[in-house]
């Protein structure tokens, strides 16, 4: 008998072993991948937190903005919850005397209660506060600053009894680099007779400290339109000047739930105008608050503006 020696496997077995083998690597690797994005790996677009970071005057835009759809217009204001993002701020204390300086301290924690310490420069603070009476009297743009141990503290005056709301406007900065815009808010209380003014009439022109300030535009609820307002003086167009990085700041509050928007302006003047494009997320009355600088000195005009 003649030794034939082992049989070699024919040419469609060795075809079925590659094709299963093939199959099985590509699960294990479509495992593997799953796993990687499970833990964390970044995909798809930016997060809207990210365009808060932006240098300032980069672009008009809009802070508080509590959600967004897919073109960027604003549904909901921010300012309405203590914590919103796993972030709450929680004030050291809340009750002043109307009328007498005092000291306003808080801290923005984490969702493990932790304080938080790392905040981007955004308009070229890390912390914007905007403090009002709950009838949108008393308004102030106050910028704290903060301890090694995440407490802000800033000097604040509630002039009148009442109740008043205080907005916390930040960007926390994460380990990975990760940035997330926040607006969140919180009551103060400076006991005594509260008796709230009725808010002004609708007006697209008021006066402070011998300038008259006015603006042009129809807002829209849902609809993002542009505002332009223009300052004058004794001599005609004011020489404004940036303050924060811009050449103005918008605060709107919506009456009723005291909703927040702070608008930015686009980076240069418009024919000698700020120019903002604001979003209103739903119908009512808003207060506007426009900070604007002339001489090195900040002055706010305010307006009463009816959106349909």
């Amino acid at each position: 008998m003649t030794d034939q020696g082992p049989a070699e496997p024919d040419r469609s077995t060795i075809r079925l072993a590659l094709v299963v083998g093939g199959l099985v690597l590509a699960v294990l690797l479509g495992f593997g991948l799953g796993r990687l994005n499970d833990n964390g790996a970044v995909t798809g677009s930016p997060s809207l937190a990210a365009e808060h970071t932006d240098p300032p005057g980069v672009a008009p835009h809009n802070h508080g903005s509590a959600t967004t759809t897919d073109q960027g217009a604003a549904t909901e204001p921010g300012g309405l919850a203590v914590s919103s993002a796993g972030f709450t701020v929680v004030p050291l204390a809340t009750e002043f005397a109307a009328g007498r300086p005092g000291q306003l301290r808080f801290q923005v924690r984490d969702a493990q209660r932790r304080p938080v310490t790392r905040f981007a420069i955004v308009h070229d603070k890390p912390m914007h506060l905007i403090v009002v009476r709950r009838d949108l009297t008393g308004y102030q743009h106050l910028h704290p600053t903060m301890a090694a141990d995440g407490t802000w503290s800033v000097p604040l005056t509630l002039a009148q009894p009442g109740l008043w709301r205080a907005y916390a406007d930040f960007t926390v900065v994460a380990d990975n680099g990760a940035q997330t815009a926040v607006t969140l808010g919180t009551d103060l209380v400076a006991p005594g007779d509260y008796r709230p003014r009725p808010l002004p009439g609708p007006t697209t022109s008021t006066t402070v400290d011998g300038f008259t300030v006015g603006y042009q535009g129809a807002p829209q609820a849902g609809a993002t339109v542009p505002l332009t307002f223009r300052v004058d003086g004794a001599g005609g167009a004011a020489p404004l000047e940036r303050y924060l990085g811009a050449y103005g700041h918008l605060v709107a509050l919506r009456e009723g739930d005291l909703g927040y928007l702070h608008v930015h302006p686009e980076t240069e003047l418009v024919d000698g105008q700020i120019r903002f494009w604001l979003t209103t997320p739903g119908p009512g009355r808003y207060r506007l608050y426009l900070d604007f600088q002339v001489n090195a000195e900040v002055r706010t005009a305010e307006f009463t503006l009816t959106v349909p």
